[in-house]
């Protein structure tokens, strides 16, 4: 075997995972192992589309102000510009691999979503942008030397001497060691933590929880982003922020719209407003659903434009029994992405050697308190690249511990231990209800410390695969828990009723790790 090649596994099949198995395999060996088929991700499901700067009106200095607006004042500049900057260049990547863009005579169709200052989210048949990548991406690796290894979930990292060297798989009911020189996270994702998610039902924070009893650095973990709209119907499906993009808006039980009097962008606003904003009127008329009223764009653009625009939207709409191409269709807010993750460079690593996150487990700073529309599967493509270019070009990637510029460990953070006296089997339902409840769009101490202490009272059983799932989402509960208590103000997508101000004072992430509970014979070491 050829000296320079190494053994690699990357951790699911979003985008995130599909590109960086895809520009390994060209030099190293790859095994992708995802615990769902291989076409199964949160990428499928992404509506919206992709942001980047490829018409001559926009600029990137325009797309980097947006995104560093809209992370109120958490982002990581750097991260922000390599986002931007490289971005466009990616998509051309991803142009040559088969997706095809939709295109308005004979150029690139874009869009306009909230809090961008221009028209530059790109989709792919309407709606189905995330679709439409992961299909893509997904024949590539297909006619790749990738090792697929699906239905196969990723239990836990081996660590030996503060190197990571390998990973612990269950199969078919069977526990697996697989031994890699590198394990790349790009598992996505927990939207599974809440009653109420656009996530699909896989989204449990996997590699996210493998990391934290690694010992691996964490930031950012109170952040969570609440979609605006999602339909109140009982299953949550994704309505893009594309329609309020193209002009639909949100009114009451009244027909009256309400976002105006909250911001003046009113349904462009970025996220964290719309969501708060949808949340308050909610409670104003006793948690009855407000409305998007998307006729309008009917009566603009001509009979059949939400059907052509929009067609997957459309078709979930008429499942339902509603037609909204008539009435105002009822929306809620939704859990959907989580700002904060795994610590990581700008090229994947993290705090453990060998041990590389992509993607929305990853935490690069990009996204600060809460993430621009359309930047996440540009965030996945953009990082996903550098990582696996990183691991290509270097052949020494795994001889340096990277610690990070500087990390702020918390004191105050504490998790239990394995050891500790917990009372009762955990149960996924009873777990999701309590941080809809005390950690969801709006929070408030009180409510938290009950939410911590209930937390701290359970334990996960079992040894199926659902059980390990939820021994994840537990473990993850009660990081985002302790981090939103932890931070006593608001800003962005955590919003505290009892410290509603942003302070100065609170400028920083809040980055720790937990002591790890794999094999670790020398940990590392991080200070102040």
């Amino acid at each position: 075997m050829n000296p320079s090649r190494r053994k690699i596994i990357v951790v699911g099949s979003g985008i995130a995972g599909l590109i960086a198995a895809l520009e390994l395999s060209k030099q190293h060996d790859v095994t992708l192992v995802t615990k769902h088929e291989l076409a199964e991700s949160n990428t499928r499901w992404a509506q919206g589309g992709i942001a980047a700067v490829m018409f001559p009106d926009d600029s990137v200095a325009e797309h980097i102000a947006d995104t560093l607006r809209a992370g109120a004042g958490l982002c990581d500049p750097e991260a922000v510009s390599v986002l931007c900057t490289e971005g466009p260049a990616r998509i051309r990547d991803l142009i040559a691999l088969g997706v095809q863009f939709d295109e308005h005579n004979g150029e690139l169709a874009r869009g306009l979503e909230a809090a961008h200052s221009h028209a530059r989210i790109l989709h792919a048949k309407g709606d189905a942008t995330g679709l439409s990548i992961e299909l893509a991406l997904v024949h590539a690796v297909r006619s790749s030397k990738v090792n697929v290894m699906e239905h196969t979930f990723a239990c836990d990292l081996v660590i030996e001497c503060g190197v990571l060297t390998g990973m612990e798989v269950l199969q078919a009911g069977l526990r697996r060691t697989l031994s890699a020189d590198a394990v790349i996270l790009a598992s996505g994702g927990a939207g599974q933590l809440y009653r109420y998610t656009t996530n699909p039902i896989g989204a449990t924070g996997d590699g996210f929880a493998m990391a934290l009893r690694a010992g691996a650095q964490i930031a950012d973990a109170e952040f969570y982003q609440f979609h605006p709209t999602a339909l109140a119907t009982g299953d949550t499906f994704l309505i893009s922020e594309a329609v309020r993009g193209e002009g639909a808006v949100l009114v009451d039980t009244h027909g009256r719209r309400f976002m105006q009097a909250i911001h003046p962008d009113a349904e462009l606003a970025p996220r964290d407003v719309v969501a708060r904003g949808i949340a308050m009127q909610m409670a104003a008329q006793n948690g009855t659903p407000v409305r998007l009223d998307a006729t309008v764009l009917e009566q603009r653009n001509g009979k059949g434009f939400l059907e052509r625009r929009f067609p997957s939207i459309h078709r979930a709409c008429l499942a339902r029994g509603l037609d909204w191409t008539i009435d105002p269709i009822p929306v809620t807010p939704a859990a959907h992405y989580w700002m904060g993750g795994v610590r990581t460079d700008l090229h994947g690593r993290t705090s453990i050697p060998g041990l590389f996150a992509v993607g929305e487990v990853a935490c690069t700073g990009v996204h600060g308190a809460n993430r621009l529309a359309s930047n996440s599967l540009l965030e996945s493509l953009v990082f996903a690249w550098r990582c696996a270019n990183l691991l290509n070009d270097d052949a020494e990637w795994q001889s340096e511990r990277w610690s990070g510029p500087g990390p702020q460990l918390a004191s105050f953070f504490q998790l239990p231990s394995e050891t500790s006296v917990l009372t009762r089997p955990v149960s996924r339902t009873a777990l999701q209800a309590i941080m809809w409840d005390a950690v969801g769009i709006e929070r408030n101490g009180s409510t938290l410390r009950a939410a911590l202490v209930q937390l701290d009272s359970w334990r996960a059983t079992g040894s199926d695969l659902d059980s390990l799932e939820t021994a994840n989402l537990l473990a993850i509960a009660r990081v985002v828990t302790a981090a939103a208590l932890a931070r006593t103000e608001s800003r962005g997508a955590h919003f505290r009723v009892d410290y509603p101000e942003t302070l100065e004072a609170w400028h920083r992430s809040l980055v720790y790790s937990t002591a790890a509970q794999t094999t670790v014979a020398n940990e590392l070491e991080f200070s102040r």
